[in-house]
């Protein structure tokens, strides 16, 4: 029997004169001086393979009734997150009649509850985004439109763009977020200059902890505004490309309408905060909007960051990726009590990758069943987040040029 494409594109990736050639792990020093320095992602890429399960045998696993959507149930959940963002501002209100210590403690604290409630607000809009609120279409756009208008989120904007990352999922030319460097992208001062090395060489960098700290910070304060009006992390064009862009070529020419009205959605927005600033002073705007949103947008790139960004996250060229290969490349963590005011978007996110209009309340048990079903292909993480926030920036700074399956190096 002649062999498959697949098993030929195997047979290439392990001939040892081609360039994406994986080194096998037996290759590395046992326990040599040198072998400290071995990159992170050295022993995953040694390991790697295709599943030989398909995106059905998946789908046969989870109980029918878990991808059934309900109304009612979802819009419960838009009340609960509501009802408690409400509760917070009016109890806010009442932080003027503490005593001035008090307020020190009683503001960073509304902050902090305020941003993760609206975090779970803009996980519901996500959902609606994905078709995954109702079975009515015009329901999920329309309760989508208005929370995410709310929260200065273009809705089809970002809906669109949205959806070509979910189909191309770890995708290194069609994904469209936390898209990796390519090694001579990134910035190495070294000399002389270093040709490509496999997967074991040393670490390119090594960066002092303040610079990271900074850029961490950077990433989490300004990442998500920046995606939105600059593509920042996104696939690079020659022109200006932003989500308020109709034109922009991250869009199709019959969606231009449709971005145009989330414009008209985030315009309606910052008009309602500039009156509210006018009525009642831009500083009370900014202590009761402006501050919980900046943490809205923290747990954001946070969430995203770490779900797609890790040591054992393959990225693919058109040669080797397919949609079941994308959607197992990326990392569920958990975010403690967190989870449930998430609505779980952290750890049951292999679940929404794989089967993204699966409603939110039934990822997590439908999450039981895809371990089963893929198995060692299905990657966790219950390391403390902030932890493991560092431990990924600092082993995850880019890719090879060359390969059909890239893996971070530092």
């Amino acid at each position: 029997m002649a062999p498959n494409s697949e098993t030929l594109s195997l047979r290439q990736r392990n001939t040892p004169s081609s360039d994406s050639v994986i080194p096998p792990l037996k290759s590395f020093p046992a326990k040599s001086e040198s072998s400290k320095n071995v990159v992170a992602s050295a022993k995953y890429a040694a390991e790697w393979e295709k599943p030989a399960f398909t995106l059905k045998d998946v789908r046969d696993a989870i109980p029918a009734h878990l991808f059934k959507r309900d109304t009612m149930k979802s819009m419960s959940y838009v009340l609960m997150d509501v009802s408690m963002m409400l509760a917070l501002f009016f109890a806010a209100t009442k932080i003027g009649q503490l005593p001035v210590w008090a307020q020190v403690v009683a503001w960073p604290a509304y902050w902090w509850c305020q941003g993760i409630v609206c975090t779970g607000i803009w996980v519901i809009a996500h959902e609606c985004g994905h078709q995954g609120f109702s079975d009515t279409i015009w329901v999920n756009n329309a309760v989508g439109y208005v929370l995410h208008s709310f929260l200065l989120v273009p809705y089809y904007s970002w809906k669109f763009t949205h959806s070509k990352h979910h189909k191309a999922n770890a995708h290194m030319g069609k994904d469209q977020v936390f898209v990796p460097h390519l090694r001579s992208e990134f910035k190495i001062a070294q000399s002389p200059p270093q040709p490509a090395q496999p997967h074991h060489d040393e670490p390119a960098i090594t960066a002092a902890p303040l610079y990271d700290i900074f850029y961490i910070t950077r990433m989490l304060l300004v990442g998500w505004p920046a995606y939105l009006l600059l593509n920042v992390s996104g696939q690079k064009f020659p022109v200006w490309t932003s989500h308020f862009r109709p034109d922009a070529p991250i869009f199709e020419p019959r969606q231009w309408f449709s971005v145009v009205l989330s414009d008209i959605g985030f315009g309606a927005m910052v008009a309602a905060l500039v009156a509210s600033a006018k009525i009642w002073g831009g500083l009370a705007v900014v202590k009761f909007y402006v501050i919980p949103y900046l943490f809205v947008n923290m747990w954001l790139v946070l969430i995203t960051y770490l779900q797609h960004t890790d040591a054992r996250v393959p990225h693919f060229r058109d040669a080797e990726w397919n949609f079941l290969v994308g959607a197992l490349s990326t990392v569920d963590r958990d975010y403690g009590i967190l989870n449930h005011f998430l609505h779980h978007i952290g750890d049951s996110h292999v679940a929404h990758h794989l089967f993204s209009t699966m409603p939110h309340y039934n990822a997590v048990e439908a999450t039981k069943y895809i371990k089963k079903a893929v198995g060692k292909y299905y990657l966790s993480d219950d390391t403390w987040i902030w932890s493991s926030l560092w431990k990924s920036y600092r082993e995850c700074r880019f890719v090879e040029n060359t390969g059909d399956v890239l893996w971070y190096k530092h």
